[in-house]
């Protein structure tokens, strides 16, 4: 008896919190014993568009059923009516646990009324609640997945898991918007329906299913982004329309640098790990081989040091060695760059590097073509605080020695060798030639939101004055316009558009013969720049150019649709 008094006082008095070698806590080991919970939702923080629209459709209307109704008698014939479905099929959902109602294997979604009136009938064991989900995401890529990585909620998150909000099994942000606001979004404390269970485990009738969640209304923590949710959506079904297996677009507003929509290819499954540790990343952050679209780098440093004048013998090839593939003639500077001559930007290219061989870079960053172009600062206690962590930064040359190699300069010059840049990073550069040289930080969020619509934090605009004059501006303006009005201009196909659009194509050679990257960048309406858009297809072999193909349908859309 006194072993047996001593082993109680032990586990009642002195390691409830903490009883054997395993830790376990006795307090809460005891309340999990005797009530079960259904997580309605998750607790983690939310996207919406510029307007407010929610990006992850994820929160519906649903109907929880509890076990015991198998055995007892209650309307299920009601339910049944106001869901449109049969008794039958709600029967046999009935398991030995809450089940939130399906249909066709996905779970039914309610009507405010419908919600309204499953509660009025007031049957024990039903409860129409709004529960996250899952459902379909905007802009998949870059709102990102979440997954669960226990070293690293612990690692992250210690303080949380101690004070029993969150557990080690608690989804975190893995890539996109959901990587880089994860300590905003992560879960304050879930919302459960708790219910009382018998020493079985099944469910006590006559008890109350009571509803628990956090007191806190400041959160769940909203993130307000940039995106248009009808531009995003219409840019999606434009990308998919056309077929392209890799690749995608990136739409920014040239005023605010903000993106208004993105697309990446191939489809990131958000609700899935295994789609992104196998290759699903945002292509429109990763850096890619640009082809002639670098050629706008050189004509701003040739235009800036008045290389421009004379004639160009566009029957040579790169090197100046032999005939290229398609024979020009004489071009003048302005027709070299509508055509996209590769022999005239090799020959400005090699003069502008004998001279300074770091004009590229300096260039290139004065037209926004940055290491990385995305939003940077301090946010709170955050340093150096990325909106886009998985940006990967511009590469022109890869070894110093290639600026003393004549054909390394020439390949350089139209944006092969080792040039590498990312979509994000040229559409930032067109909508920098847009407005006039200005160069803004790209964002995708414009402030962090409490629960209730207050602000929490807005991100303010990072800019930079124009360090070219008017003078080199507007002739690249005209250089990339020409681009589209010439009759032999790269661009031409865009001249029947319903509004006026300049930019520049390129076609890059990725190593593979049978395999090549395409581009279409640029700006519209040209008299009054409103969006800088890139389109590109990457790794193809495809005839057809549906690169260009998607930036005429998506500038077409918007047009249409007055936006």
């Amino acid at each position: 008896m006194i072993l047996l008094l001593a082993r109680l006082v032990q586990i009642q008095l002195f390691e409830t919190e903490s009883f054997s070698k395993r830790n376990i806590n006795l307090l809460e080991e005891s309340v999990m014993q005797r009530v079960h919970a259904v997580s309605i939702h998750d607790g983690r923080g939310s996207f919406v568009d510029r307007t407010g629209k929610h990006l992850v459709d994820d929160v519906h209307g649903s109907v929880v059923l509890f076990p015991f109704l198998k055995y007892v008698d209650w309307p299920v014939e009601q339910l049944a009516h106001i869901l449109d479905i049969s008794p039958q099929h709600i029967m046999l959902q009935l398991t030995q646990k809450p089940v939130i109602l399906k249909q066709n294997g996905k779970v039914l979604q309610l009507s405010a009324k419908q919600v309204e009136d499953i509660n009025h009938l007031k049957v024990p064991g039903v409860v129409a609640v709004y529960a996250k989900t899952g459902g379909a995401v905007t802009a998949d890529h870059l709102i990102g997945i979440t997954g669960q990585n226990d070293t690293q909620v612990r690692a992250r998150y210690g303080n949380k898991i101690q004070e029993g909000v969150i557990s080690p099994h608690t989804p975190i942000g893995i890539s996109g918007l959901q990587r880089a606001f994860d300590e905003f979004l992560v879960t304050s404390g879930e919302s459960k329906l708790l219910y009382h269970v018998d020493r079985t485990g099944e469910p006590m009738f006559g008890k109350t299913v009571k509803y628990s969640s956090t007191a806190n209304p400041f959160y769940p923590l909203v993130i307000r982004t940039t995106l248009d949710k009808e531009l995003q959506q219409l840019a999606e079904k434009v990308v998919d329309d056309s077929g392209m297996k890799k690749g995608g677009l990136v739409l920014l507003d040239v005023q605010s640098g903000e993106i208004l929509a993105m697309v990446s290819k191939p489809s990131l499954a958000t609700y899935s790990q295994h789609a992104y540790t196998r290759g699903a990343k945002n292509q429109m952050l990763s850096a890619h081989i640009p082809g002639s679209v670098f050629k706008t780098v050189v004509a701003a440093a040739a235009i800036d040091k008045r290389k421009t004048s004379g004639a160009f013998n566009c029957d040579q090839d790169l090197y100046g060695e032999g005939p290229p593939e398609h024979e020009m003639g004489m071009l003048t500077f302005k027709e070299s760059f509508a055509q996209s001559c590769n022999y005239t930007f090799a020959k400005i290219a090699s003069e502008l590097i004998k001279e300074d061989e770091d004009v590229l870079e300096r260039y290139a960053k004065m037209l926004g073509l940055s290491q990385t172009v995305g939003w940077k600062g301090n946010v709170f206690h955050f340093t150096e605080f990325k909106q886009f962590p998985e940006e990967e930064a511009r590469q022109i040359w890869k070894e110093q020695s290639d600026k003393h190699i004549n054909k390394a300069i020439a390949q350089t010059a139209i944006g092969q060798k080792n040039v590498r840049v990312s979509p994000l990073a040229v559409a930032n550069m067109m909508a920098t030639i847009a407005r006039g040289g200005q160069t803004i930080e790209v964002t995708a969020v414009k402030e962090i939101q409490y629960k209730n619509g207050a602000v929490m934090h807005a991100f303010p605009v990072h800019e930079v004055q124009s360090q070219l004059s008017q003078r080199v501006m507007e002739q690249l303006q005209q250089l990339l316009r020409s681009v589209v009005t010439s009759s032999k201009g790269t661009g031409k196909r865009y001249q029947s558009l319903p509004v006026t659009v300049a930019g520049k194509s390129g076609t890059a050679e990725t190593g593979n013969d049978d395999y090549v990257n395409r581009w279409f960048a640029g700006y519209f309406p040209y008299e009054a720049p409103r969006y800088a858009l890139v389109s590109v297809e990457l790794y193809t072999n495809e005839v057809d150019n549906l690169a260009g193909k998607v930036f005429a349908d998506y500038v077409e859309a918007i047009a249409n649709k007055g936006m």
